[in-house]
């Protein structure tokens, strides 16, 4: 087993929110061995950049966006196949730019049942591409016209695209254990579900609750039974509410929250994956003018509810739901959420330890012996300047290095 020494100007102690000085780092095989002197084995001198853990986004779609993608039409356009082959791309430039780990959060295309970021992630995990460690959802359930149901998304006929309980259409108890079911089956490690309406779908008020209280609680114990959590796509303040009083374990967006909904975030533990780069990212432009019209009333929300939920204390992970930002440039969302208000530690923090912690893993997010070795670096110290981010000059996943600048 080849030994290697990392060796840069400094390292990233997350949990003491601080950089180490030099910042020496032994690594056998897929391991991390050692944190410090002495140097051994093979040296790789990185010269003045800054070691980090492997960043962690968790609110990616790796199947959508990216190059070749044509919107709306891609919807009925695209077979499974392209959409996997353009995903390739856009997990080699998600790990490029220094993320070893990401959830991904639910297809809502038609893919005649097949878990496409399933097949991704092994194919990842092989060895045959590029990209960084997927915790895949399959397809994300919604009911008919809410927010994830494609057809939402644009004024399809009745007729075209119709889609499956495997492919994550499901209406009442029965329908809705039987997605999630079939999402474990088929190798889904958490399962993603529509709670309210949206900015870019057709469905109303963004912020109405879509499934009943009845089913939220069937699919939560579904989930639950199998051991995996729940990430909920929420915007609306009463319907984050009813979310978390079901059991949910993690809101995505929640945009439109109030003092009570984060307050019940607080008292129940429920994590929150705001996303808030894309208020200012998204191009709403072109959009229909009941889009633009949503966009108007949610994106400034977006930019205050974060530092709220953040100063009473709800667990935040970083997620960017890209392609909402685009894939690879990732690191807009940490620097979102320092100009939103929050601490620059606090969002290495949401971008390392708290995403593994969201995850249910303590191999990875901080640097330490006996830990992966997912390791990135950058030109300089990140909590004096957290855009440093963007620049990943190094990045190594299990011990292979992938980028050395």
């Amino acid at each position: 087993m080849t030994a290697l020494t990392l060796k840069a100007a400094g390292l990233l102690d997350v949990d003491a929110g601080e950089i180490v000085r030099p910042g020496i780092l032994r690594i056998e095989g897929d391991r991390i061995v050692g944190v410090g002197g002495p140097v051994t084995g093979e040296i790789v001198d990185l010269g003045d950049l800054v070691l980090l853990p492997g960043l962690l986004d968790m609110e990616v779609n790796l199947l959508m966006g990216g190059r070749g993608e044509t919107g709306l039409s891609s919807s009925v356009k695209d077979d499974p196949a392209l959409r996997v082959l353009r995903a390739v791309g856009n997990a080699r430039r998600t790990l490029r730019a220094g993320f070893t780990t990401v959830r991904n959060l639910g297809l809502f295309v038609k893919t005649g049942g097949y878990l496409l970021d399933v097949a991704l992630g092994k194919a990842i995990d092989q060895g045959w591409i590029e990209g960084p460690r997927i915790v895949p959802a399959g397809h994300a359930i919604t009911p008919t016209g809410g927010h994830l149901d494609p057809t939402m998304f644009a004024a399809f006929a009745p007729d075209v695209l119709k889609l499956t309980v495997e492919e994550g259409l499901a209406n009442g108890v029965d329908e809705v254990r039987k997605a999630v079911r079939y999402q474990i089956k088929h190798g889904a490690q958490l399962i993603k579900i529509c709670v309210s309406g949206g900015v870019m779908s057709l469905t109303g008020a963004p912020g109405a609750q879509h499934y009943s209280d009845e089913e939220l609680r069937a699919i939560v114990d579904e989930a639950h039974r199998r051991g995996l959590k729940v990430a909920a796509h929420t915007h609306g303040a009463d319907a984050v509410k009813h979310a978390v009083a079901a059991g949910i374990d993690c809101i995505e967006h929640g945009f439109l929250i109030d003092d009570e909904a984060i307050d019940l975030m607080v008292e129940n533990g429920t994590w929150l994956v705001p996303t808030t780069r894309l208020a200012d990212a998204m191009d709403v432009s072109k959009a229909e003018p009941e889009l633009q019209a949503k966009a108007a009333l949610m994106f400034p929300k977006a930019r205050t509810s974060v530092l709220a939920a953040y100063k009473a204390g709800v667990k935040i992970a970083v997620g960017t739901d890209a392609p909402a930002i685009p894939h690879g440039r990732n690191a807009d969302e940490l620097v979102a959420l320092v100009e939103r208000g929050l601490p620059a530690v606090d969002v290495l923090r949401a971008a390392t330890i708290r995403g593994a912690e969201l995850i249910g893993v303590e191999d990875r997010g901080r640097l330490a012996e006996g830990l992966l070795a997912d390791v990135i670096g950058i030109p300089g110290d990140p909590i004096e300047d957290i855009t440093h981010t963007r620049d990943v000059r190094f990045v190594m996943k299990g011990g292979k290095i992938h980028v050395q600048k």
